[in-house]
């Protein structure tokens, strides 16, 4: 036998048996190792530790890493957020909005994410003195949903055009 014959038939045999390892332990193998099946009560690896990194996790999807969203999919500006903080109704509105009440993320939590995005991507746009949120006020503000969130949202980006302001 040749050795070049030789040495695809090792490395075909050697690519085999870690291939039925896998399968043979419920899972299989991907380039970067063994994957198990996913679990929906499974703990992330890595869990969020700060406010960046939830924020990374549960708003950078839509929202994009730099906050600025997408208006051809209707996503906000976050760099935009503190706007909302000076029309009557638009501070309690920025923390009921579906994306935040289905998060995932604790009272706490919520209140970490938007104080570090009001104090980092949108501090541009928020007005001085602006107390920062608290778990208490999430915990209140989720208690009531808005029913209809773009109707809500259309309230208040008609009241910041009769001050002056442009929401979007």
């Amino acid at each position: 036998m040749r050795k070049g014959a030789m040495i695809i038939r090792l490395v075909f045999c050697i690519g085999l048996s870690i291939t039925g390892s896998a399968w043979a332990m419920g899972g299989q193998n991907g380039v970067m190792g063994r994957m198990v099946p996913a679990r929906a009560d499974a703990p992330s690896v890595a869990a969020a530790s700060n406010a960046r990194s939830q924020y990374m996790l549960s708003c950078a999807g839509c929202h994009g890493f730099d906050g600025a969203g997408s208006k051809r999919s209707n996503v906000p500006d976050m760099r935009r957020l503190g706007l909302f903080l000076r029309v009557p109704g638009g501070r309690d509105f920025i923390i009921k909005v579906p994306g935040v009440m289905g998060s995932g993320l604790s009272d706490a939590q919520v209140a970490e994410v938007t104080n570090w995005v009001l104090a980092g991507m949108a501090r541009a746009s928020v007005p001085a003195a602006t107390p920062p949120y608290s778990a208490e006020e999430v915990r209140r503000a989720r208690a009531s949903a808005p029913v209809d969130v773009m109707k809500a949202r259309g309230e208040l980006v008609g009241a910041a055009r009769a001050m002056g302001l442009d929401l979007e």
